[in-house]
């Protein structure tokens, strides 16, 4: 927002308002964010598919070594045979034999089973990290939408309006929430205050008020700014109308916005450039 010097009587050029700083910044954090889940999640699936490929190579081998060992028992088992034929084995040795080689088999089996269940285990924890990718993806999106959301409703419940100085506002809150919602977006420092109806002036952040007069049943106040020793008299303001006046050093205005009218008390907040207040005059 930019104006150019004038007196608390004159009327500022009407300037169009871009969309405010916060806004954008609070975008490209969330487009960041996005960026870094997605790549992390490539990331991961990478390194899942890497171990899978392990995985695979390893289970080829096995089952190589156990085709190799099938092969060598039945060439043993041949061996036997023709080894039993030329030293003339008798039947009890020929069965013995048999047996030691069925057992081998059996045994042979059981290693067959323990290293399909692994495999199977392997498998398992494969597809169920890639359940884990999928789930953190799915939720980083969530997250992304409720910030989305968190925006949208933000730019919503926030409006913009023209001063009456004729100068474009920023955004204006309309009750405590939102003033504190201001806050946190730290565009400008804000003051909060209640000013009661007295014959003197309250302090409110870097400058001092004194609420003169009210109309509560029209929605309208008066009311006097002290500023750099200067009293600017604000006559007949209406509920929600930002009131603006210049203080020596700051490139726009200060803003004054009450948003509840009491019977002899308003409350509103005060609204200075970021870092461009001073300390609160003295009595």
């Amino acid at each position: 927002m930019s104006s150019s010097s004038s007196t608390p009587g004159d009327t500022a050029v009407v300037e169009t308002s871009s969309l405010p700083r916060w806004v954008i910044l609070l975008f490209i954090i969330a487009f960041a964010g996005v960026a870094y889940l997605i790549y992390a999640s490539y990331s991961q699936k990478q390194e899942l598919a890497a171990a899978q490929a392990d995985s695979d190579k390893k289970v080829q081998a096995l089952e190589q070594e156990f085709d190799t060992a099938n092969s060598r028992i039945a060439d043993l088992k041949g061996e036997m045979d023709v080894t039993s034929q030329k030293l003339g084995l008798t039947e009890d040795e020929l069965a013995h034999a048999r047996t030691l080689a069925q057992s081998i088999k059996k045994d042979q089996d059981t290693s067959d089973a323990q290293l399909r269940q692994q495999i199977g285990a392997v498998q398992a924890d494969t597809t169920t990290k890639l359940g884990q990718v999928s789930t953190q993806i799915n939720g980083a999106q969530n997250d992304i939408d409720a910030t989305k959301a968190d925006l949208d409703a933000t730019k919503q419940k926030l409006t913009s309006t023209i001063g009456d100085l004729g100068v474009q506002s920023g955004l204006i809150a309309t009750n405590e929430k939102e003033v504190d919602e201001l806050k946190h977006m730290g565009d400008r420092d804000i003051f909060d205050f209640t000013l009661t109806k007295t014959k003197k002036p309250q302090h409110v952040g870097p400058i001092q008020v004194q609420l003169t007069k009210i109309d509560a049943k029209h929605f309208k106040y008066t009311l006097d700014v002290i500023a750099d020793d200067k009293d600017i008299p604000k006559k007949d303001k209406t509920v929600d109308e930002p009131v603006q006046f210049f203080v020596n050093g700051a490139k726009s205005p200060y803003e004054i916005v009450v948003f509840d009218l009491g019977k002899d008390q308003a409350k509103g907040y005060l609204s200075t450039p970021k870092g461009s207040s001073t300390a609160p005059p003295g009595n």
